[in-house]
């Protein structure tokens, strides 16, 4: 962070000045502390992210995780930080998790 910029709220919590190169956070102790402890392996999640979607595939953020074999609440964010950052995009298509709750499919960016 620059000298002067302080971590700006944004319409759902707070972020980092940084957001999505770094992990964010909603709220300023253990949702900061998850952030600051998940960031030395956030580059690494998202490239585990990125080789899964590789060779045209479409997942959810849990199928990736189970693919990547990493725990989903380490790869949904990461996907939201992929998809913030261009990376990747939703196909307009969600599908039913393990939780019974309907998620976004993702796909690989074409640049």
């Amino acid at each position: 962070m620059k000298d002067g910029e302080d971590d700006e709220p944004d319409l759902f919590g707070f972020r980092s000045a940084t957001y999505p190169e770094t992990p964010g956070y909603k709220e300023e102790t253990t949702s900061r502390d998850a952030a600051e402890a998940i960031a030395p392996r956030a580059g690494t999640l998202r490239a585990m992210a990125l080789e899964a979607l590789a060779g045209g595939w479409e997942l959810t953020p849990d199928e990736i995780a189970e693919k990547v074999g990493k725990s989903v609440l380490a790869i949904r964010p990461r996907c939201t930080e992929l998809d913030e950052m261009g990376f990747i995009e939703r196909t307009g298509r969600r599908r039913m998790n393990d939780s019974g709750l309907y998620a976004h499919v993702y796909r690989l960016r074409c640049r």
